[in-house]
């Protein structure tokens, strides 16, 4: 089983929607049995709180809707060993990313927009409201990431 962590600042708007996007794209392509999805938070601030209004009318309007669980988490330490990628959306996230875990010597921290052969970051739709903006640039990345998962699988 590959196991993904999305992750962004709160863990209500970009990284809760890549994991529901993710998590779609999964069912729809056979993956369930083989891809795992969670996100969560680099900072506290959001801990417990469901996935922000905005960003929850965005996915139900692309027919996403098993979001209604979801509350914001933090990253740990330990997810370094439960998670084969740890994705974050800007530049941001990344170092704070790393002050969480302490280094990545297994290579498993990404920038989500490299999945789409970018180096762009996620725009934090908190700031933009530009929502559909951030939802586009996921699903791109996340085709970009389970293509690779995909590519992979002789190897499980």
């Amino acid at each position: 089983m590959i196991r993904v962590l999305f992750v962004c600042h709160g863990n209500i708007c970009r990284s809760p929607m890549a994991e529901f996007i993710c998590k779609k794209k999964v069912r729809e392509r056979g993956l369930t049995d083989r891809v795992y999805t969670e996100s969560a938070a680099t900072s506290y601030e959001e801990i417990g709180n469901p996935v922000y209004p905005p960003a929850r009318k965005k996915l139900t309007e692309k027919g996403i809707t098993d979001f209604g669980q979801k509350r914001a988490r933090h990253m740990e330490r330990s997810d370094y060993e439960q998670f084969d990628y740890l994705i974050g959306m800007d530049n941001w996230n990344i170092r704070n990313m790393m002050r969480i875990l302490g280094s990545d010597p297994d290579d498993k921290v990404y920038m989500m927009m490299e999945f789409a052969g970018k180096s762009e970051e996620v725009d934090d739709p908190w700031y933009t409201g530009d929502f559909e903006g951030v939802y586009r640039q996921l699903d791109e990345a996340l085709d970009g990431l389970l293509d690779r998962i995909e590519g992979a699988k002789s190897i499980f």
